[in-house]
Formats: structure tokens, C-alpha cells, sequence
């Protein structure tokens, strides 16, 4: 079977455009280095100095933790046995029964 020039084309990818390819050379992510978040301790008596977008990461993070309890917290009941009590109640008072329950 003659190569059609789809195969003929492939057949002939020259040797720099194979190397261009970058799978498996080299490391692709940062080497453990034994320290947390690879930084290495600071000597006796030196505080960390913080980077600039931390105090912006704390508070958008734990501000929108809280913001999301609250609303949790607040949020109105929309369940269908609160709506179905509330609308047994209206029909039996409409109909003039008593609303009040009592188990057995």
C-alpha cells in the first residue's frame, strides 16, 4: 500500500520537533525539601516577615467562612413541611376547627 501524504507527512517530523516535546525531562514541580511549605527555619530570635497577599488571604477567607454561617444561620425556611403546616392551619381555621394538636 502506497503512504497516503497524511503518513508520508507524519513519517517525516524532523528530530528538533520531536525534542520539543517536554514529557518527562526534567521535574515538573517543586522538590520536597523536608521544610513545611519550603521554608527553612529562621535563626533564634527572628520573626517571619509575611508576604503582602497574606493578610488579604485571611481575611477573605475566614471573612467569607463567617459571612457564610451567617447567612446559613438566617436563611428562611422554605422546607415543604413548613409550608404544608402552615397551610393546614389556614384551611382549619378557615373552616372554623380547632388548630391546636395533640399527640396521642
Amino acid at each position: 500500500m502506497p503512504p497516503t501524504p497524511l503518513r508520508a507527512l507524519r513519517a517525516y517530523t524532523p528530530r528538533r520537533e520531536l525534542g520539543r516535546r517536554s514529557a518527562s525531562h526534567g521535574t515538573h514541580y517543586n522538590e520536597p525539601s523536608g521544610y513545611l511549605f519550603s521554608e527553612k527555619p529562621l535563626p533564634p530570635g527572628q520573626k517571619r516577615v509575611k508576604e503582602d497577599w497574606e493578610n488579604l488571604w485571611y481575611i477573605g477567607m475566614f471573612g467569607g467562612m463567617g459571612l457564610a454561617a451567617v447567612l446559613l444561620y438566617y436563611k428562611p425556611d422554605t422546607s415543604i413541611q413548613t409550608w404544608a403546616l402552615k397551610e393546614a392551619k389556614a384551611r382549619m381555621e378557615a373552616r372554623g376547627e380547632k388548630v391546636e394538636y395533640k399527640p396521642v
